[in-house]
């Protein structure tokens, strides 16, 4: 396919080198030859005019031509695959497709069971690839490296549609042991204990870190982990605190010596919505997908409304 004399399958190349920066990786993530990726970089230097990569040391490094070009590449291959490349119709017991869902662990552990369990007995045989939150989630989108995401509703792009998924409350989780679980926990307690707090890799804050800070609900940061799911299990053994999601306190408790506590004070629940590209709206296997998702939620409700 041409467009304005470029012909578009370059344009697949193009993105490619842009997000890599090696003509070797980016062959081998195209299954193509080096001569082959390097013969379409230069008919890309000729149709742009500018060398779009130079190298710079032992790396290749992008020329400003190629910096202004590299977001629009991206958006047309976006829009192509959306449009174009999407099958009208889906049926996910005869697809083979991946879907790729970007999650927190506490997404992980509470819900994607049931996601995965529903998928089953529906007789889907598509596959999932899931992936940890990123720094700029809506970067993710914007590049079509993910399909689906889920994420507090305060983390959202504007620029793209979401759908609300479930509400989600804190707790306070503290060892058997300790003197909290015998006594209970106070605001002086809760400001004066040491705590265990979940600071996302490459993120600034948490959703919890951030609305424990406007709420005024001071605390002594002791222990920092990356995992939501790790901090019941660093509590144990200890007088520390972990402030976290009431339904993955809920999962983890059966298997570990730990007491849930009511927080000392008020805080705003979580809004935990999903969130696709907005061109691709109407692609039938994320309709599909995003229906899955909210009988899960359903399932997963349930389950906890049985266990009291």
């Amino acid at each position: 396919m041409r467009f304005n004399k470029l012909d578009l399958n370059l344009l697949v190349a193009l993105d490619a080198l842009f997000t890599l920066r090696s003509v070797s990786r980016a062959a081998e993530q195209l299954h193509m030859s080096q001569s082959a990726l390097s013969s379409s970089l230069a008919r890309l230097r000729e149709y742009f005019d500018d060398e779009l990569l130079v190298q710079v040391g032992r790396q290749m490094e992008l020329t400003p031509r190629a910096e202004a070009l590299q977001e629009a590449v991206r958006d047309v291959l976006v829009r192509v695959n959306a449009t174009i490349v999407v099958m009208p119709h889906f049926d996910p017991t005869k697809s083979d497709r991946e879907f790729r869902i970007y999650v927190s662990d506490f997404t992980l552990a509470v819900l994607m069971p049931h996601v995965l369990a529903l998928a089953q007995e529906q007789g889907s045989t598509v596959r999932f690839h899931l992936l940890p939150q990123t720094r700029q989630p809506q970067r993710t989108l914007e590049q079509g490296d993910g399909d689906l995401l889920v994420i507090p509703g305060n983390f959202c792009s504007p620029d793209h549609p979401t759908e609300e998924l479930f509400d989600e409350e804190f707790c306070c989780v503290v060892w058997n042991g300790s003197r909290h679980a015998r006594e209970g926990l106070d605001m002086t307690q809760y400001a004066e204990t040491g705590h265990v707090v979940m600071q996302p890799p490459g993120m600034e804050r948490s959703y919890e870190f951030t609305q424990t800070q406007e709420t005024g609900m001071l605390r002594r940061l002791e222990v920092t982990s990356f995992s939501f799911l790790a901090a019941p299990y660093l509590v144990v053994g200890t007088e520390r605190i972990a402030t976290m999601h009431k339904r993955l306190a809920r999962v983890v408790a059966p298997g570990l010596p730990i007491t849930i506590l009511p927080l000392p004070g008020p805080m705003k629940s979580m809004n935990q919505v999903m969130q696709w590209h907005k061109f691709r709206t109407q692609d039938p296997g994320l309709v599909w997908l995003r229906g899955l998702l909210q009988q899960a939620v359903l399932r997963m409700d349930a389950q906890y409304s049985s266990a009291g």
